[in-house]
């Protein structure tokens, strides 16, 4: 049984009616087709932007490594956690691009607007800055890679700070939609829109096949953007296949709903966890929760269940990482409760 990610099923079944309905139906190629249009104009709708470019990629990787590489010029680096996917979990791709990640210490995989503003008060009162990577970007994750949330109140921060210092902020959304159904989040995509240069809404990971929605409202970053994801190989030619499936998501706040599946099973059993006096190494109120175990208790766990291990702990206890879907199964949630309640007794 499987809580490792959550993109371990295929995509809601909306999403392969519509596909269906559609598949005969001749399209222009590239992205410049009805659905995309259609797309294009729903998210912009959601995100109160309406002056806002929006493009479509298949996954979060191809995401950031274009709008990384077309927003910075060649001597150019991005501030982001130490936990940061660009940092850890894509291969060096930003890196072998030619911009270099530029890692600060983290608490729940969280970075602070205080800490760039150190960061560059310290890089410009260098002698010779030009022998140095230049920040320009700071890459944060909405929700982190630990499943926490930014605020508003974060967010503003990290706005007034990259104002301050000339630098662009890219909010990564591989889990948007499950940061946008949580109770405690407070951070709207209009909000997103409003206080970004550019971030991404996550399709990959919340019903869809495949595919991220780049939001663009700097006007400094949208030109020629196209050109950038052709020449990162992001450019489909049946790029009808992403605007159709954004469409369908941002149709009756299906996006949204289809999250709340999630947040609300992670919660169940973090709830249920937590009675059990089970103690977690990331207080996530999105859909990846981070309980501890022993060793013993792991192995035993690995001999019917899939998941994460997240990090092992200086007295050899193991954060282990949950996962829930849009699809996970409430009966799958049941069994895996009954099995751990039974093995920590």
């Amino acid at each position: 049984m499987r809580f490792d990610t959550d993109y371990i099923e295929g995509c809601h079944p909306a999403i392969l009616k519509r596909l269906e309905e559609t598949n005969l139906v001749k399209q222009q190629g590239y992205g410049l087709d009805e659905y995309c249009a259609s797309a294009r104009k729903r998210i912009m709708e959601a995100c109160q932007a309406p002056h806002a470019d929006i493009h479509f990629v298949t996954g979060g990787t191809q995401a950031n490594v274009t709008v990384i590489s077309h927003s910075l010029r060649p001597w150019e680096g991005v501030l982001c956690a130490v936990t940061g996917h660009i940092n850890g979990h894509e291969t060096g791709a930003t890196e072998a691009r030619g911009h270099k990640v530029l890692p600060l210490p983290e608490k729940d995989a969280k970075i602070t607007a205080e800490q760039v503003e150190a960061y560059m008060k310290k890089y410009r009162a260098m002698d010779y800055p030009e022998h140095e990577i230049a920040p320009k970007m700071v890459y944060l994750s909405q929700p982190t890679e630990q499943g926490t949330l930014y605020s508003k109140a974060e967010l503003e921060a990290f706005r007034r700070v990259c104002d301050a210092y000339d630098l662009l902020l890219f909010i990564d959304g591989a889990r948007l939609g499950y940061a946008l159904a949580t109770p405690e989040n407070e951070v709207t995509l209009p909000d997103l829109a409003r206080l970004t240069d550019v971030f991404y809404i996550g399709g990959t990971k919340v019903g869809a096949m495949f595919g991220e929605a780049i939001v663009i409202t700097n006007d400094t970053i949208k030109p020629q953007f196209r050109y950038s994801i052709k020449q990162n190989e992001g450019m489909l030619a049946k790029g009808r296949f992403l605007g159709l499936q954004f469409d369908t998501l941002f149709t009756d706040h299906l996006y949204t709903t289809i999250a709340k599946h999630a947040i609300a099973l992670a919660k169940k059993m973090h709830d249920e966890m937590t009675s059990y006096g089970i103690s977690f190494f990331s207080s996530s109120p999105t859909n990846q929760i981070f309980p501890i175990f022993s060793k013993e208790q792991v192995e035993a766990l690995e001999k019917k269940y899939v998941f994460e291990q997240w990090a092992t702990l200086e007295d050899g206890r193991i954060a282990i990482r949950f996962c829930t879907s849009w699809a996970t199964e409430e009966s799958d949630v049941a069994t895996l409760l009954a099995d751990i309640k039974a093995l920590v007794k």
